[in-house]
């Protein structure tokens, strides 16, 4: 199996340095990479191209179009028989390729998805975050399972990839931003590929180095979630409204204990509860007070600014039938 690794990057060269760097260190070799530069300002050319008597390492520049369609021009460059791609904040464990090489002959995958954690170099922040969107205490914790919010396992482009077939068959990505990568799983599914998790393809996800950037990314998460919607409405699960839930309960219990309602005090003794669950879990899991501390404030932003973005396009595109959102 010959793999093709597609990275798409803007404005990221240091991190894209990390990323080249563990992909040396891969115990399968027979794999090249391309990374496509979207139209950044800073550029990286100089620090992919230091790695080429390390890797067979191709660098592409383009105008800016954004991460889907920079995917689908990395496909068409791609020389693999199955093509892989990574966010270019990750960094890959050195048996990934072998591993994921196992799975796909043992289990004839058409495209799969893998998990991800924390590495032990991350900052406290990124390891908080990195909690946050992995927690069962949270939605995170949906995405690394074999069945996502009550259907099939979607995988999610950060950790993802699929046979030249399914390109050939379905072609790339169809929107490039706001959801591509679960519109284009599911288009792989209907048009009858297999898909699945590998559970042990697990990728070190560096995510956002601050929660402000946590916030927006999660806030624009919420409203991509509508935007699939729109395309797919079987797909608006259940579970996709326990954000916007949670947000009006804190909404709720603020505006219960301003006016000093008697079911403030029931509020506060929940809240209390699901935080000092989220301190504990994440105290066993990092074995830090800081990150277990931190991760109560990753947390409550996974699920505010998801609820804020997915509330603001329910009511923009689902009640106002507003579609310039």
């Amino acid at each position: 199996m010959f793999f093709s690794v597609i990275i798409p990057l803007y404005n990221r060269p240091l991190e894209i340095k990390e990323l080249l760097q563990t992909l040396t260190q891969q115990t399968y070799t027979n794999f090249e990479v391309l990374v496509i530069e979207d139209g950044s300002q800073n550029a990286a050319k100089e620090i992919v191209e230091s790695f080429a008597n390390q890797l067979n390492i191709h660098y592409f520049f383009k105008p800016n179009t954004g991460q889907g369609f920079t995917r689908n021009y990395g496909f068409e460059r791609a020389k693999g028989d199955y093509f892989i791609i990574f966010d270019s904040d990750c960094l890959i464990p050195a048996t990934y390729l072998e591993t994921v090489n196992q799975q796909i002959a043992q289990h004839n995958l058409d495209a799969y998805g893998g998990p991800d954690a924390a590495h032990h170099s991350f900052t406290p922040i990124q390891k908080a975050i990195s909690y946050a969107m992995t927690s069962v205490f949270t939605t995170g914790g949906i995405r690394g399972k074999n069945k996502n919010a009550g259907g099939a396992f979607h995988p999610r482009s950060f950790n993802m990839g699929l046979s030249r077939k399914v390109w050939e068959a379905v072609g790339g990505f169809t929107i490039t931003r706001m959801g591509e990568d679960i519109l284009y799983s599911i288009a792989i599914q209907q048009a009858g590929f297999k898909t699945a998790l590998i559970a042990n393809a697990v990728v070190y996800h560096k995510r956002r180095t601050s929660f402000i950037q946590f916030w927006k990314q999660l806030h624009f998460f919420g409203r991509g979630r509508i935007n699939i919607y729109t395309y797919h409405p079987a797909q608006l699960k259940a579970v996709h409204f326990f954000p916007a839930m949670f947000t009006f309960f804190i909404g709720f219990t603020l505006i219960a204990n301003l006016f000093n309602l008697k079911i403030a005090h029931d509020f506060n003794f929940v809240l209390s509860i699901y935080i000092l669950l989220i301190f504990f879990d994440a105290l066993s899991k990092n074995k830090s007070f800081k990150v277990a501390f931190l991760s109560i404030f990753a947390s409550f932003i996974q699920l505010l600014a998801y609820g804020f973005g997915f509330t603001q396009n329910f009511i923009n595109t689902i009640i106002f039938k507003n579609k310039n959102h």
